[in-house]
């Protein structure tokens, strides 16, 4: 199948080719019919796209401050690295369409296969979906122009505005912005019994929209206007759905609205509140957060968990579905909206009428119209290139998930290393398929990871998908007689742990773990000095590790397992290495704070054999602009600081500092010490440490 993509570093849009998604769990794959090309929301973002680096930067100052925070504890060079890699990443499109369904998975009960469905949020210009049964609407068979509920997504974003404005039957509501969106607000309100009085640059009034007036937004005289029509009051309600630079829609809103009047924004303009008329008027201000309730909830929109309808009465979904009720009841008509259909082979054609528009093309809303094909959405892999000879000088990898970490750091400095070649790339499906296999020189893409554990010319099994699954690709791929790098953590269970121990035993395969701090040269710079000392020392490691909120999957006991056996494991292994002698006891204290519910504030105590002790403080709780990571090792008069793998000052009989302009934590190493190992020039003397460590912690943390 074919999805678009916009390319951020240069604003181009790009059609890429990668295997469908495999159906999940409370979602439904769906054949995609048409999608609609937002107007405003795609136009800024391939606009944004076609910026230099210094116009990206005036416009987002966010991002700026991020960076400058970033250079300021991880170094200059590792911050510009992490930049314009995520610059290279291409960026899906779209977010609303029509399409019929194909597949469904455990959990979906109200559409079956061969069913029309809308489709928000999860809809993207691909020739194929994968959507969340929250997000999705079957069409019903009254509904005989279904390209309408295409639009759903916009008008899921008009009743959300609605509901927050608090608009009443019989009130005047002022739409700022006549453009698609303007007019399919417009046109519910309508439906729902309002005088609406339209506002834009330019008459974009239409006789499909049936406006009360229709009044331009920079006559200066507008404010006079709009009492005029309403009794010398103003505008009960105002919804801004305008998308602009300025601040000129705000200012406008406070001067239409009557007194103690909503301003509701769902669009996208410049929000600089003056306080006299809000305050003479005392106005209310909201804004409305996309389709509705559900919005951005992962419980609602992966887990498939509704809201309770005595609670929560619209939600995303039935926002939706008021929206498909209206169509198909004949309350509102959008047909008219429809002014392009373009294939979907030449979506940049959609693009260049909504940026350049070098035919001054009258338009409002434009369509991705795609080919029906039953066969298309079976295809499950993807021949990228034509099959490369084997390098016998280089290994072989295939890669098990595309996550943002695979994408952004353990692809591209495995491609540095010159030591690896890639073969074959294994996911689900979904946006991170297209975006790895556009950026890397996979052989072929497949939605079936066993192709890979098959796949004789493939000699190292790499694995970075949820914590959950390491288990299984792990214990899979070693019965295969495969070579295995897993990221870190090996596993949630000690269950899982005898598994792993028993297939590693009897494999021919070698078994690594993700655990690159021990490998990185501050690190080895240390344990080398230790090594000479032969004393016992002291370990100190604080790990600033930063807030993440309580619903990211990492946080999530039974997908990520927790924080503490997701990361903390780096830093007992950094002490296993240093040390080098028989870890004997760890124990885990948590911190007890309301404010942070979840176990991601820790003291771990490490003892070993060698009468050594460490001590690990694990917290959620600093400031991001504090050291993420810092390390003090105190021996035989002499005392270590390592600062984020940046700075390392030594103190003994003088000081000596050592100062990197590029954060170095030892990824890039560790690749090279596992094609050393694979190669036969070393022995694998990670993997006994790493099983030791993680029996430790699961024991300690009393994980069965």
């Amino acid at each position: 199948m074919k999805q678009l993509f916009l390319m951020v570093n240069d604003g181009s849009v790009k059609l890429i080719d990668c295997p469908v998604p495999k159906v999940k769990e409370n979602f439904v794959i769906v054949e995609t019919l048409y999608t609609v090309v937002s107007a405003g929301t795609e136009r800024g973002l391939t606009s944004f796209g076609g910026k230099n680096l210094i116009q990206k930067a005036l416009e987002r100052p966010d991002q700026v401050k991020k960076v400058l925070e970033k250079m300021s504890t991880d170094g200059i060079l590792t911050t510009l690295d992490s930049a314009f890699t995520r610059l290279k990443e291409p960026m899906p499109m779209g977010y609303s369409g029509v399409g019929k369904v194909v597949q469904c998975g455990k959990g979906v009960t109200e559409v079956e296969v061969g069913d029309l469905v809308a489709m928000a949020g999860q809809s993207y210009h691909s020739e194929v979906n994968r959507v969340n049964k929250n997000l999705i609407v079957k069409i019903p068979n009254e509904l005989k122009d279904y390209r309408q509920g295409a639009l759903c997504a916009l008008g899921g974003i008009a009743l959300q505005g609605i509901h927050q404005a608090q608009v009443a039957p019989g009130e005047t509501v002022a739409v700022i912005g006549m453009g698609l969106l303007g007019h399919i607000t417009s046109r519910i309100l309508d439906a729902y019994g309002c005088d609406v009085i339209g506002y834009d640059i330019k008459d974009k009034s239409l006789n499909g929209t049936n406006l009360k007036s229709f009044i331009l937004s920079n006559d200066e005289n507008a404010e006079d206007k709009t009492k005029s029509l309403t009794k010398g009051r103003g505008a009960d309600k105002v919804i801004i759905t305008a998308a602009a630079n300025g601040n000129e829609p705000m200012d406008l809103a406070a001067a239409i609205a009557r007194d103690r009047g909503i301003i509701c924004m769902i669009g996208v303009t410049q929000m600089n509140i003056d306080r006299r008329p809000y305050y003479e008027k005392e106005l209310t201000f909201t804004i409305a957060r996309s389709y509705g309730p559900g919005r951005y909830d992962p419980n609602y929109e992966e887990r498939g968990i509704d809201y309770p309808i005595g609670y929560v009465r619209f939600t995303e979904r039935r926002n939706l579905e008021e929206v498909i009720r209206l169509i198909a009841n004949k309350r509102v008509d959008f047909s008219d909206l429809i002014t392009h259909e373009i294939d979907f082979d030449n979506a940049d054609r959609a693009y260049e009428i909504i940026t350049t528009n070098k035919n001054n093309e009258n338009y409002i809303g434009i369509l991705l119209k795609y080919t029906s094909n039953e066969n298309k959405w079976l295809n499950k892999v993807v021949n990228k290139q034509k099959k490369t000879k084997v390098d016998a000088d280089k290994i072989s990898i295939g890669l098990i998930g595309a996550g943002n970490f695979a994408k952004n750091t353990l692809l591209p400095i495995m491609k540095d290393t010159k030591l690896y070649q890639f073969k074959g790339l294994a996911t689900t499906g979904g946006v991170g398929t297209s975006q790895a296999q556009d950026v890397f020189s996979f052989e072929y893409t497949t939605n079936n990871y066993k192709d890979l554990i098959e796949d004789s010319n493939i000699d190292l099994i790499v694995i970075s998908t949820q914590h959950n699954t390491h288990a299984k690709f792990i214990v899979e791929a070693l019965n295969a007689g495969k070579h295995v790098y897993c990221e870190k953590p090996m596993c949630l269970m000690l269950e899982e742990l005898d598994k792993i121990k028993a297939s590693y035993e009897k494999s021919r395969g070698e078994l690594f773990i993700g655990l690159n701090r021990r490998h990185a040269p501050l690190i080895k710079k240390i344990k080398k000095d230790l090594s000479t000392d032969r004393i016992p020392a002291v370990y100190n490691y604080i790990a600033n590790a930063g807030f993440i909120p309580n619903d990211h999957w990492t946080q999530d006991e039974k997908i990520g397992g927790g924080r503490i056996i997701g990361e903390a494991i780096h830093f007992i292994d950094v002490i296993q290495y240093l040390d080098g002698s028989e870890l004997e006891s760890l124990e885990v204290k948590f911190a007890r704070n309301d404010a942070y519910p979840k176990n991601d504030n820790a003291l771990i105590s490490l003892k070993f054999s060698s009468g050594a002790i460490g001590n690990i403080i694990y917290t959620s709780m600093g400031s991001k602009k504090y050291p993420k990571e810092q390390l003090r090792v105190f021996s035989n008069g002499q005392v270590y600081e390592m600062d984020n793998y940046i700075k390392m000052n030594q103190y003994g009989n003088v000081k000596n500092s050592k100062v990197k302009l590029r954060q170095d934590k030892g990824i890039k190493d560790e690749y090279k010490y596992i094609y050393d190992v694979l190669k036969g020039k070393e022995k694998n003397t990670s993997i006994r440490d790493a099983f030791l460590s993680h029996e430790f912690l699961l024991e300690s943390l009393q994980i069965k």
